[in-house]
């Protein structure tokens, strides 16, 4: 067993990750481990934006978690994707940018009593490291327009924004069609209220996926004081006592070349191991449940009941119209012709079918007129399938899903054994309220309303998923169970809080509560879970970590 030191050890290359040991080794006296236990990210079909497709459910990028059968899905098992790879989930996920609303992280600061989480505090931290396109164009920079947009989007960092380079007439007279519902258009959705319908923007440059490792790793790579280890797996936090009792962090165990070394930090352990690794070493290292933890035979250094509770995530449910008259994705990949377009157009355009995100157009609307703010999100795609990973259906057809942005369903992440080699219990306990039950049932309906719309029927459109035989409530929510889907949200099981919350395991400062040199940054940390696609939010809390421990802001 051999023992090495550093300053900062960063558990998980991922999204949080990679931005952290660009950040703190920017100082060339902190010596910086960062530890990712997949590979690194040359496998091709990581980079092509369709290419999430082979990657999802490939143990070369993908942790091939599942979850627990869950009651709310009517038994079901669900695929749970998380990246295995440098640059993490986002190597492997849709790609879309996307901040949430201010409510958001005003209700953060609210439940922390840290106002430094509010939106117009945290808004720096998000123009940072943004490179947005519009940008890009000094003319508009000058123009009133391009001034007002500049104060809120960043330009001339590392994490590219783009839109989407393509463009389908049936997501048009979708568009069109939820404007006539009532919906309003919107060609940003990243101002603090993102309610509206258009285009998502993207994480790609020239039409190639941008992930974290390319925007933030391989710059710095010849940094002499940044050490980077992959196919390296933590299997737990050492720990020792320190002052008044106080258990330290003083490194990490990790399985590497069929041995085990002893890592030693000499200021801190940063667990950026997301929403699902992250708990999971905290409960292996003795930080955790103290039920939990004594079932196994481990030691309990600090009994935290919130480790691994609060998990949260977003559930869609897909929705399947056959169409008429239009051109989709369904009839052109359908065919040997369309497949050599396709593919002749990315080699020479890097746009087209290929360079898609997984989902094109969005919207943000409300389940109700009652409802104060937009609570659901639509992903609307120019093709339908049966299930994730199987072939398109041979006619043509749109699908559009709809999830529920905030809600109040709570699940748990559990180890369950005493090894990091064992997949930990996910159970996300989907649709356990009464809210998110009628929330289910009343985004149903509303998708009906908007595709009933005058701007769609010259398309006929015509409801294969789930059908329209099923309408009443109780009909629709049970449906929801049977369809719905995770979308790879999860977050919060790590959750940061108030002092006197019990079960916050994280000071507003990101640090472990009753432990020093420990802290976890990642989207386990958000107390609740942010209306919309939770990357960049993640980017950004990495970012202000970074601010607070190289003391840049004070508390």
């Amino acid at each position: 067993m051999s023992v090495t030191e550093f300053d900062y050890i960063i558990v998980g290359a991922g999204s949080a990750g990679c931005l952290l040991a660009n950040r703190l080794s920017r100082d060339p006296s902190n010596r910086v481990l960062l530890i990712e236990a997949g590979k690194k990210d040359n496998y091709h079909w990581i980079h092509i934006p369709v290419g999430y497709l082979y990657c999802i459910g490939n143990p070369r990028t993908d942790w091939l978690y599942q979850t627990q059968p869950d009651a709310g899905l009517n038994g079901r098992v669900l695929r749970y994707p998380r990246g295995k790879t440098l640059g993490g989930c986002s190597s492997i996920n849709g790609m879309i940018y996307m901040r949430g609303q201010a409510r958001d992280y005003d209700t953060w600061a609210e439940l922390t009593q840290d106002q430094s989480w509010r939106w117009e505090e945290v808004l720096q931290y998000f123009r940072k490291h943004e490179h947005h396109y519009r940008l890009d164009d000094p003319a508009f920079l000058e123009s009133k327009e391009g001034q007002s947009f500049a104060k809120n989007h960043g330009h001339g960092g590392e994490w590219r924004v783009e839109k989407q380079r393509l463009r389908w007439e049936v997501l048009e007279r979708f568009a069109e069609a939820a404007t006539q519902a009532g919906v309003p258009r919107s060609d940003d959705f990243n101002t603090g209220n993102n309610e509206g319908v258009g285009y998502f923007e993207v994480n790609q440059k020239s039409g190639w996926r941008w992930n974290t490792s390319k925007a933030f790793l391989r710059p710095i790579l010849e940094r002499p004081n940044l050490t980077v280890w992959t196919e390296v797996q933590v299997e737990k936090i050492l720990l020792a006592s320190g002052k008044d009792s106080v258990p330290r962090a003083t490194g990490v165990r990790v399985l590497r070349s069929g041995g085990r070394d002893s890592v030693m930090a000499a200021k801190e352990v940063i667990l950026s191991a997301g929403a699902i690794g992250s708990p999971q070493l905290l409960q292996l290292s003795g930080i955790g449940p103290k039920a939990l933890l004594q079932r196994y035979g481990i030691d309990v250094w600090v009994d935290a009941p919130g480790v691994g509770q609060n998990l949260q995530d977003h559930l869609q449910i897909r929705s399947v119209f056959k169409v008429k008259g239009v051109k989709t994705l369904n009839t052109l990949a359908n065919s040997v012709w369309g497949k050599a377009m396709i593919g002749a157009e990315y080699l020479l355009k890097r746009s087209g079918p290929m360079s898609m995100a997984p989902s094109q157009l969005g919207a943000f609307t409300r389940s109700d007129p009652a409802q104060d703010y937009a609570n659901l999100e639509y992903h609307v795609q120019p093709l339908s399938l049966e299930a994730f990973g199987e072939n398109l259906h041979p006619f043509p057809a749109m699908t559009v899903s709809v999830c529920n942005l905030n809600p109040t369903s709570r699940g748990v992440v559990e180890i369950a054994s005493a090894s990091v080699e064992d997949s930990p219990h996910i159970c996300p306990n989907y649709l356990s309220t009464d809210e998110d039950r009628l929330i289910a049932a009343q985004s149903l309906k509303q998708v009906r309303q908007i595709v009933a719309q005058p701007a769609l029927a010259p398309f006929e459109p015509e409801e294969i998923k789930p059908g329209v035989q099923y309408q009443s409530d109780d009909e629709l929510i049970r449906l929801a169970g049977d369809i719905a889907t995770t979308i790879f949200h999860p977050v919060g099981t790590v959750k940061m809080g108030a002092d006197d919350d019990p079960m916050a395991v994280l000071n507003s400062r990101l640090q472990v509560k009753g432990v020093s040199g420990l802290r976890v940054v990642d989207a386990s940390v958000m107390p609740t879970i942010t209306s919309g696609n939770t990357n960049s939010p993640t980017l950004m809390i990495a970012e202000k970590a970074s601010a607070w421990i190289l003391g840049e802001i004070t508390p």
